[in-house]
Parts: structure tokens; C-alpha cells; sequence
């Protein structure tokens, strides 16, 4: 009669278990990666808009800081604006920050005004 032993078989379902449960934690690190990417994605481009609203409503920033959310699509995301004079009398800077998350997690985006 000819087969597998017990010892054999529990060999080879050892190894199978290894190898499945390394590619399973592999999966859910990249899809782990995949969600952290896409909300830099998402607050990058929400701190882009606003640069560009901001910068239609107040060419010049004049107003040196504001506040708020993206309430009603996104009210767990708030921004900042700030302007702050540079060493170029002719310019200033405008910094957008983006923060979301419970780990704080924030992006932001510079863009120099022309007075």
C-alpha cells in the first residue's frame, strides 16, 4: 500500500498555512496602503480647491487667516489658510493646510501671491 504518512500530510498543511497567512498579511498591508494613499489623494486635492477659491475671493490676501470644514461632502476634514508677508515686498504666501483623521494626519500646500 502506498500514500502519505500522517506526519507527511501535517508537514506539508504546516507550510501551506505559513505561506497562506504570509500572502493574506501582505494583502492587508498593501490595501492598507491603498486607503492611506487615496485619502492623501482626496485631502491634496480638497487643499488645492481651496487654494484656488481662496485665491479668486482675495486675490491679494488680504485676509492673513481662515478657517472651516468641507461640510457638507467631507465634515470630518478642516483646513487653514494663512497668509504671511515675505522677504519680497511684492509677494506673499498663502499656506493651506488639510487635516483629517484621529491620528491628525494633515497635508499642505504653499502658493505666493503677487500684491
Amino acid at each position: 500500500m502506498k500514500g502519505f504518512t500522517l506526519l507527511e500530510v501535517m508537514v506539508a498543511l504546516a507550510i501551506l498555512a505559513g505561506t497562506v497567512l504570509t500572502v493574506i498579511s501582505a494583502v492587508n498591508y498593501h490595501l492598507s496602503l491603498v486607503a492611506e494613499d487615496r485619502e492623501d489623494t482626496i485631502a491634496l486635492l480638497l487643499a488645492r480647491s481651496k487654494v484656488e477659491e481662496l485665491e479668486f475671493a482675495d486675490p491679494k490676501g488680504a485676509v492673513r487667516e481662515k478657517q472651516g470644514t468641507f461640510a457638507p461632502e467631507q465634515p470630518d476634514v478642516a483646513w487653514k489658510a494663512e497668509v504671511s508677508a515675505m522677504s519680497a515686498p511684492v509677494f506673499s504666501k498663502m499656506t493651506v493646510t488639510v487635516a483629517w483623521g484621529n491620528e491628525g494626519r494633515t497635508v499642505s500646500l504653499e502658493d505666493y501671491l503677487l500684491q
